[in-house]
């Protein structure tokens, strides 16, 4: 019997604020350094937009998805690149999934670090305290994409 990949669906309250912080993205407002992903859905083709909290860690830009295996993660792996939007600023850019887990527990540690005030809830009680067993055991769950700039 597989285990099915871990994916903590947005409750209605959740995603009522996720529009309301993607439309303040599309319209030029970040709250604490959020951003509006685009990216093509996989099936439909059509660009699928949500409201994502952009990490950098040692000088590169990363997408961590709190949620684990969601739609924007499926949609990511399959189109490889997407666009993110402030307001007038559209940078499309190119995705790489982190496979390496020790790379992604660092990742993931310093992304709770400056968001966990924000995500803790979906990491199953992992914190940016927790030790790096914890955190290594965790990554399966959190897929990590480094961003690049668009060819």
């Amino acid at each position: 019997m597989t285990q099915q990949a871990y994916y903590l669906r947005a409750s209605s309250f959740a995603q009522r604020l996720n529009r309301i912080v993607g439309w303040l993205a599309r319209h030029g407002l970040s709250l604490g350094g959020s951003a509006e992903l685009s990216v093509r859905g996989r099936r439909s083709g059509q660009m699928q937009r949500i409201p994502v909290n952009m990490h950098t860690f040692e000088g590169e830009r990363y997408l961590v998805s709190a949620r684990g295996h969601s739609q924007w993660v499926r949609n990511m792996r399959a189109a490889a690149g997407g666009e993110l939007r402030l307001g007038r600023r559209v940078d499309h850019f190119t995705a790489v999934e982190i496979a390496d887990d020790a790379q992604k527990a660092r990742i993931i540690r310093a992304y709770l670090e400056r968001w966990g005030w924000q995500v803790d809830q979906y990491f199953q009680g992992i914190t940016a305290k927790s030790t790096d067993a914890e955190l290594l055991a965790a990554c399966p769950d959190h897929p990590v994409f480094r961003i690049g700039a668009a060819a």
